[in-house]
């Protein structure tokens, strides 16, 4: 058995091109779907998945341990960056979906089979709409009470807002109490049985994430994510010490090493590794059973395509430390037209039932992509009061 092709197939989602990986063998009828969408570095990837490829084709796709080696470790430059990083994660990706259909069980049945009977999903407010969850004003507080009920009338039991305002390194009281106002809205609209996230998307300083993390400690988030740049890990862990908030981060980490050092310094309570840059499907594993021996909960960052979650589900099924599911069901109204999927969702509680197909348990729509080619992402830029360049 051989790989004889990998083709890359770019379907154009508004804020992100969804980078879909075929990689095709030589037994009709088996081929492997994976992801490796990277907002704003489309190009980049889609070039990168074509000079790894030439490691691959010929290879048993069947070796998938040996193959992600060679894929991080050779021509020199291993592939801890996040370019090369989410093309090898897609690859893998789809590897593992071959793998699950050579054996005709789904992957999590590869891993030692189910821990658990079903996954929670969380949503962004508005879906996964980039307007309600990128562009709602921070101190609209009103509309975040509306989308937070919104979200619990579609059946969400969890949701992620954006409600800490972008800030300069140091800032007065004013999107402190901002946030107050947005995280208050939204309890209120919601109570105490809904779970609530925040996302910073690390725009803070570290001095000004922990003044959002002690002001919004009262309102008792489910996490507290990224509260600074993950490049000072030392200050993430020393804004956990400060609250008894859980605080997650690890979206923009690629590979074990980078974890490590995340676990070792204790700076978070929730690890959140994406599967289409970390590593795929093997690294994700491996950074899951790190993150067991430190009893850290695993929360997989996900607002990419279908592939993307279908692969965090079936790692869900089969991870002990993992806690809940990120998702988007609103970013394009066509988003099903484009996948066949094998896990069903039921809509009150947005609880996730196993997958009983082979594989990752979908299938892709090749002509619904062609009809969403590549288009330029929609640019987002951020600039302070003062008009210097800002964290979006």
């Amino acid at each position: 058995m051989k790989i004889t092709a990998i083709e890359t197939q770019v379907c154009h989602a508004r804020m992100r091109n969804w980078i879909f990986i075929k990689i095709v063998t030589d037994q009709p009828g088996l081929w492997g779907w994976g992801e490796a969408t990277l907002e704003w570095h489309t190009r980049a990837v889609v070039g990168a998945v074509e000079d790894i490829s030439q490691l691959l084709i010929g290879e048993d796709p069947r070796r998938i341990e040996y193959l992600w080696q060679m894929m991080y470790r050779q021509h020199f430059w291993h592939g801890n960056g996040i370019v090369r990083g989410t093309a090898i994660s897609g690859i893998d990706i789809a590897l593992w979906d071959i793998l699950g259909k050579i054996h005709g069980v789904p992957c999590h049945e590869l891993w030692g089979g189910r821990v658990r009977d079903y996954i929670r999903l969380y949503c962004h407010l508005g879906g996964g709409k980039m307007e309600d969850f990128y562009e709602t004003r921070p101190d609209d507080a009103g509309r975040f009470g509306e989308l937070a009920a919104r979200a619990v009338e579609d059946g969400f039991t969890a949701f992620k807002s954006m409600a800490v305002p972008e800030t300069m390194p140091l800032e007065g009281l004013k999107p402190v109490r901002y946030a107050e106002a947005c995280v208050r809205a939204m309890r209120e609209a919601v109570g105490e049985d809904i779970d609530i996230m925040v996302d910073c998307h690390a725009r803070p300083s570290p001095l000004m994430g922990l003044q959002f993390a002690k002001a919004l400690e009262p309102y008792g988030l489910y996490f507290f994510e990224e509260p600074c740049w993950p490049e000072t890990m030392e200050d993430i862990a020393r804004i956990q010490r400060a609250v008894k908030t859980p605080i997650a981060s690890g979206e923009r980490l690629v590979g074990v090493h980078a974890f490590r050092d995340m676990l070792e310094k204790r700076a978070v309570s929730v690890i959140q590794p994406d599967i289409t840059h970390c590593g795929g499907l093997s690294e994700v594993r491996r950074i899951a059973a790190l993150a067991e021996a430190y009893r850290v909960a695993v929360a997989p960052h996900n607002p990419q395509g279908p592939v993307s979650t279908a692969a965090s589900i079936e790692l869900g099924f089969a991870t002990p430390s993992y806690a809940i599911c990120e998702s988007v069901h609103n970013d394009v109204p066509w988003r099903e037209e484009v996948v066949s999927e094998g896990f069903t969702v039921e809509k009150k509680g947005r609880i996730v039932k196993p997958n009983h197909r082979p594989g990752l348990g979908i299938e892709i729509n090749e002509a619904a992509v062609k009809k969403h080619p590549f288009q330029q992402e929609v640019l987002q830029r951020t600039f302070y009061k003062d008009g210097s360049v800002g964290d979006w």
